[in-house]
């Protein structure tokens, strides 16, 4: 049963990974591409991380903590670096292939 749920992560992980980074590579835009490494190649690495802590973790006597505290960094990090790259963009100018939202006014 283990094994299985092991393979699953691992496919999942590597599955978000390859999405992560064919949407790096494909997408047009700045803005868009910064949606391929944060949000899919997060998740694609968190699914492996856990996978591996599963297993270690069965395979020695104590709790693989390792895993689970790179996954916590990189949870918490991979947001803010994306945010701080958006605003970034946003203070060069970079345009952006969308439309930008119309004023509309406020009650």
């Amino acid at each position: 049963m283990l094994e299985y749920l092991l393979s699953f992560l691992i496919l999942a992980g590597a599955l978000f990974t390859f999405v992560g980074s064919l949407g790096l590579a494909r997408l047009r835009d700045f803005y868009t591409r910064l949606h391929g490494p944060t949000k899919a190649s997060t998740l694609g690495v968190g699914c492996l991380l856990i996978a591996s802590a599963l297993f270690f973790s069965t395979r020695s006597e104590g709790i693989s903590l390792h895993e689970v505290l790179v996954t916590l960094f990189l949870f918490i990090t991979a947001p803010i670096s994306a945010h701080l790259l958006a605003k970034a963009a946003l203070h060069l100018g970079l345009t952006s292939l969308a439309p930008p939202p119309e004023d509309k006014p406020r009650r």
